[in-house]
């Protein structure tokens, strides 16, 4: 019976080994802090951190502009669009059953029938029916997945998703919707597999969600958000640690997926032919029945929760720092600049954390128990189209690190923006290259760059797995 249990547990051993494809230790940044034995005792070590993505459409606010252009005030009658002669659906403020707020974009969803929001008809055509739907968080937000929009009536022919990193004070464009880019937009038609990791930030036009008539039953807009991360991670987001370092060192990257305030402008609806039925303008409308914004909060990696009090987001910040962002140093532990903190290096990141003003600027990665964990996995420079590499940037200019495009990696610190004081187990230019690369024996850690340790093969067991058998 002991030789049968010893079998299976060998056996189930083999299964989770060979089910495992990457490093179970690339971790999420939950954690902050730990308490860990040292030479002088029980001590903290910090970790780069940040809160867990989230339903962003619970802490939005949202504004319609023109503010009357919701349908229902006064009562209206609409049509199909694929049958003119079928007009059988109300529109009435002044009934809960037949109204369509603003609200009704972000309830639950699966209720039957449909709840959604609708805009008046195009009842002024040939002037043209536009809408501005802003979603706003009084908060800079990192987005973690696709932006989707489902609408209820046809898919829009043309419409600009936007974004703002200033709440709102100016705006630019995320990505351009038409049935036919270069008529309304003057660009030329794109997916977002035409881009390469040197053309990720273009701003391009599909038209790839805009055949609301033809394709009348699939009626989401998509801004793809993990098709760009896997430009980075793999088709799969296997390989984080490329993404992250991307992150980490290009800051037009990061800021491309972060955002105050999101606005959609439709600009014309679905007409389902070229001509507009100009006897029948009730069929032409928006109706959207769901919005999906997922992310979190952005707390410069020194924060693992953020909180909704008095209809604002907050970051409830770690690290000595304060701020809705965690963006500066608490008062008496400014012995140092602020700075934010580090994905790298893989799982735990460094948290430059804030010091005491009594502390001196100490020069290297242990002042806040940092790069515990070594990472000999360095993510490849990525020459982006409005973000030169920092390869390429240091050849132009004297400056070496700074702490926002030019970050040193690893635990090492900037010093005067000349160099980077690398921690022992790192060289290069911004301490991205393991000293164990130029070893003898290299570097073989579970993350060292080499290619991943293969799961333990089944025939180095099966002699194991023949001898219980002969012995039963």
């Amino acid at each position: 019976m002991l030789l049968y249990l010893a079998l299976q547990a060998l056996w189930t051993g083999l299964c989770q080994a060979a089910m495992q494809h990457y490093p179970a230790a690339w971790g999420h940044y939950d954690v902050c802090k730990s308490q860990i034995y040292s030479d002088e005792g029980l001590t903290w070590d910090y970790m780069a951190c940040q809160p867990e993505a989230a339903d962003m459409t619970h802490y939005l606010k949202v504004t319609l502009d023109p503010p009357n252009i919701t349908c229902g005030n006064p009562p209206e009658t609409y049509c199909a669009l694929e049958n003119p002669y079928m007009c059988n659906n109300e529109c009435d403020a002044s009934t809960e059953e037949l109204a369509h707020p603003p609200e009704l974009m972000f309830d639950i969803e699966g209720r039957n029938p449909t709840t959604f929001w609708q805009s008046t008809s195009w009842k002024r055509y040939p002037k043209a029916l536009l809408v501005n739907i802003t979603l706003s968080w009084n908060k800079t937000i990192e987005l973690t997945d696709d932006i989707v929009l489902t609408f209820e009536s046809g898919r829009p022919e043309q419409m600009v998703l936007e974004k703002s990193l200033d709440y709102g004070r100016t705006w630019q464009p995320y990505q351009f919707y038409a049935t036919d880019c270069l008529d309304a937009f003057t660009m030329e038609p794109k997916t977002v597999q035409d881009l390469t990791q040197h053309t990720l930030l273009d701003i391009i036009c599909t038209e790839d969600y805009s055949r609301g008539y033809v394709w009348k039953y699939d009626k989401t807009v998509r801004f793809e958000i993990k098709d760009r991360f896997a430009l980075f991670a793999g088709p799969r987001l296997h390989n984080m640690a490329s993404l992250y370092g991307q992150l980490d060192t290009t800051k037009n990257l990061r800021d491309f997926f972060t955002i105050t305030d999101l606005r959609i402008r439709l600009l014309r609806p679905a007409t389902g032919a070229t001509m507009v039925d100009e006897n029948n303008l009730s069929r032409y409308f928006y109706a959207i029945s769901d919005i999906k914004v997922q992310g979190r909060c952005k707390c410069n990696l020194h924060a693992n929760s953020c909180v909704f009090d008095k209809e604002k987001l907050s970051c409830e910040c770690e690290h000595n720092t304060t701020g809705p962002d965690c963006g500066r140093c608490k008062r008496n532990y400014q012995g140092r600049t602020w700075s934010a903190g580090s994905y790298l290096p893989i799982p735990k990141g460094t948290a430059n954390i804030c010091i005491p003003n009594n502390i001196g600027p100490v020069i290297g990665p242990n002042v806040s128990s940092l790069g515990v964990a070594n990472r000999k996995e360095v993510a490849p420079q990525v020459a982006l189209s409005t973000a030169p590499s920092v390869h390429v940037a240091n050849r132009k200019r004297a400056r070496v690190c700074d702490n926002e495009l030019m970050r040193c990696q690893n635990g090492g610190v900037c010093v005067g923006n000349v160099r980077c004081n690398c921690p022992s187990a790192y060289s290069g230019l911004l301490c991205e290259k393991p000293r164990c690369e130029t070893e003898l024996g290299g570097c073989r850690g579970p993350s060292s760059g080499q290619p991943p340790l293969r799961p333990p093969s089944s025939f180095g067991l099966l002699p194991l797995l023949l001898l219980g058998l002969a012995l039963l």
